[in-house]
Formats: structure tokens, C-alpha cells, sequence
């Protein structure tokens, strides 16, 4: 079976920065519904479009292509006072309860004194990266699957552009 649009597709996925340095290896194969249901990097997507099982990939998503560009409106910097005594370089703190930053997630990247430094950027936005996958899995999807927009494992990880 070839890969299409509501198939379940399964990789064996590296993703690696430009200069082949390794960020992350699946350690089972990830499954995603293939078709624009936005579980995939686009620009992967595309290439994977009529492969099949033992085919291999390798794309080189741009910023844009893949976590996007590093914006530097989504820092903040915040006094101390207003976390937590127990605090460390990357812990993770939901946006405020309302207001623009209420669906970020912020990860403390510095500390001073009575200040703390916030990022909501995701930690690969502005990098460009390679992505090889090769496909161990190609099948229909199901009814549900599709009503779903995802594939149904529990397990699965998509990989795509978060807001």
C-alpha cells in the first residue's frame, strides 16, 4: 500500500540540525493520518506522498517549515516573587489565566536575582533541521481515525507546527 490521503503511517523517525547533530530518535515507530489533518510537518508530508514500507526520506524543513521562527515578543521577563520558592532553569508554567498569553506555555530559561527570564518560544523554533524517517507502516485509516483527524494510538507523537 502507498502512502495517501487517510492512511496511517508509521516511521522510524531522526531529526538532526543542519549539520547532522542528532536532537531525537524514535524509539518505536510513529504513527500519524496522513492527508493535511496537520499531524505532520507539511513539507514532510508532501515528500512522504506515494512511498511505501522501506522507503527512507529526508527533508530539510526551513524555521518556517517546522517549529517557526524564534519571536522574540514571546519573552518575558517577571519578578521573582511571583513563582514559586522551589524554581529552576527549565520548569514549564502555563500563560496567564486570561489575556493574549493564556494558551502559551512558558519555560524559564534564565534567573537573577529578583527577576526571572520566560520563553513561550518552542526550544527548536528559528532552527533549521533535517528529518529522516523511514516508513515501517502504511494502512487505511478507519472511520473513526479520520472523524478524528488523528491516528488512534495512544502512543502516537505528532509532529507539526504548535501555536
Amino acid at each position: 500500500m502507498i502512502i495517501a490521503k487517510d492512511t496511517i503511517v508509521s516511521l522510524d523517525v531522526e531529526l538532526s540540525d543542519l549539520w547532522g547533530n542528532l536532537i531525537q530518535r524514535s524509539e518505536e515507530p510513529l504513527q500519524y493520518l496522513h492527508g493535511g489533518y496537520g499531524n505532520m510537518f507539511p513539507a514532510a508530508e508532501a515528500v512522504l506522498e506515494g512511498k511505501q514500507v522501506d522507503d527512507r526520506i529526508e527533508v530539510r524543513l526551513e524555521p518556517e517549515d517546522a517549529f517557526g521562527d524564534y519571536d522574540e515578543s514571546l519573552l518575558r521577563v517577571e519578578p521573582r516573587n511571583r513563582f514559586p520558592e522551589v524554581l529552576e532553569v527549565g520548569m514549564r508554567f502555563e500563560g496567564a489565566a486570561v489575556g493574549d498569553d493564556a494558551n502559551l506555555i512558558f519555560t524559564v530559561t534564565e534567573m537573577a536575582e529578583d527577576k526571572v527570564v520566560l520563553d513561550a518560544n518552542h526550544a527548536l523554533a528559528g532552527m533549521g533541521l533535517k528529518l529522516s524517517c523511514s516508513v515501517v507502516g502504511v494502512r487505511r485509516a478507519t472511520d473513526v481515525e479520520i472523524r478524528n483527524g488523528s491516528a488512534d494510538d495512544p502512543e502516537s507523537v505528532i509532529l507539526r507546527i504548535l501555536p
